[in-house]
């Protein structure tokens, strides 16, 4: 082993992942260059846009600021594993019916963030929203989709736990 290299075992869409990496090298890469998991972008590298969002035990946190080494035990999953789970369903078709998504490059970190809202902030309003989504940038869509199809979500939610159906 290495000084510069350090071994790995973290989950990664509940898939165990080992690997010796770079003790420098940021999630985000390990993620799009060892694995192939590309959905989460770099944008900025300073963790200022939010686009190489990933979630870390549960956390969304910012891959270009976060260490591999960090992830060290830890579960990681990313928007191929959301998706494919289909924890993510109801947010991508609002997204889409809103027209959210435009060109895509924020769409992985901004539903990150609006999962994150969903779970933890279910009774959010607009404004609420938009304090949420302020880390992540997006230049094409002006956020109002964003926020609208984000809000469709919650208040879909919401009705279906008031009449007891399940979502």
């Amino acid at each position: 082993m290495s000084e510069k290299t350090r071994p790995i075992s973290v989950l990664v869409n509940e898939e165990r992942v080992e690997r010796q990496v770079l003790v420098r090298q940021h999630l985000v890469d390990f993620l799009r260059e060892e694995l192939d998991l590309t959905g989460s972008h770099l944008g900025c590298e300073h963790g200022v846009c939010g686009a190489c969002q990933v979630m870390v035990d549960g956390q969304v946190v910012r891959g270009c600021l976060t260490l591999a080494v960090q992830a060290d035990g830890k579960h990681v999953q990313t928007i191929e594993g959301l998706s494919d789970s289909g924890e993510l369903a109801q947010l991508q078709e609002a997204f889409l019916n809103h027209n959210a998504l435009q060109c895509g490059f924020c769409s992985s970190g901004m539903l990150l963030t609006a999962l994150n809202i969903v779970r933890h902030h279910p009774h959010a309003g607009r404004e609420e929203i938009r304090d949420h989504i302020s880390g992540n940038f997006c230049r094409c869509t002006g956020y109002q989709a964003i926020v609208d199809a984000i809000e469709t979500v919650l208040v879909k939610r919401r009705a279906a736990n008031l009449t007891g159906v399940s979502t």
